[in-house]
């Protein structure tokens, strides 16, 4: 099931917010009015027993779980965005998740925590994540409202200098795309617990971004390192995935294999 709020169009940027529909999950304002400039896709999703039929769950749960995908949708209306709902009953929830990430072409997945305001941005950054990508995101949903730290941790004191580059480009990206300069901290650390220093330096920090550095959303959301640190914070996260032109022909053809795979768990529409 999905409905749309807008019409079907070429978009810049859109990002994919799951949420467990029937489980009481909730949707903060900080995060409906961070995301009001951009096209969202609120997926709704319950995850279903294997001796049940999503054709079943859908006809004993379908009108309550479309009310409550209905009322989240409403705060982004308040906050004067755009969004697409789509509700599924799916027995593997992270591949339905995936393939809608894929399918609508969605440059970022939230991970929702609780927060009252997005304040402070922690972006951590590696040499061998699409930077560009992620600063434009963060530029478009974050340019005039918060202060943006760029982390770059190594292990390494003989990296210190490539990962000063790393947060130059990434803090020239966001400049060009609207961002304050006086808005942006830089900071290399040199620590032999990357993740866990991130995770410290998180706690400090109202919204976490990270970059997908592999092909599947499935790692990089629920393996390493972006599960760690997901699990580590309290604050929401938002996983920038790599552009699917990207790949090469063998992510692809991995992606294509998944997208076959989970077609008869998803509940399709016009993308956004």
């Amino acid at each position: 099931m999905s409905e749309e709020n807008h019409p079907p169009g070429d978009l810049e940027h859109r990002v994919l917010i799951p949420v467990e529909v029937l489980e009481g999950e909730v949707i903060p304002d900080a995060i409906a009015a961070a995301f009001g400039s951009i096209p969202v896709v609120l997926l709704g999703y319950h995850e279903l027993p294997d001796q049940t039929a999503p054709e079943q769950a859908r006809t004993q749960f379908g009108e309550r779980a479309t009310a409550k995908l209905d009322e989240l949708a409403a705060s982004f209306e308040e906050a004067g965005g755009t969004w697409t709902t789509r509700l599924v009953f799916t027995k593997d929830a992270l591949k339905t998740i995936e393939r809608t990430a894929v399918e609508l072409e969605c440059d970022g997945i939230v991970l929702l925590n609780p927060v009252r305001e997005i304040d402070r941005i922690l972006v951590p950054l590696r040499g061998d994540v699409h930077v560009s990508n992620i600063a434009e995101l963060v530029a478009a949903a974050f340019a005039d409202d918060a202060a943006i730290t760029l982390l770059h941790v190594t292990s390494e004191e003989s990296a210190v200098d490539d990962g000063r580059a790393v947060l130059e480009d990434a803090a020239e990206t966001l400049v060009e795309n609207g961002v304050d300069p006086d808005d942006i901290l830089e900071s290399v650390v040199v620590d032999d617990d990357p993740l866990g220093t991130i995770a410290g330096v998180a706690d400090d920090h109202d919204f976490v971004v990270v970059g997908e550095s592999r092909p599947s959303i499935r790692d990089r959301i629920f393996g390493d390192p972006s599960e760690r640190i997901a699990t580590r914070t309290v604050s929401p996260v938002l996983i920038v995935r790599r552009r699917f032109l990207e790949l090469d022909d063998d992510d692809r053809e991995e992606r294509g294999e998944t997208l076959e795979e989970t077609a008869d768990e998803f509940s399709g529409g016009s993308p956004s």
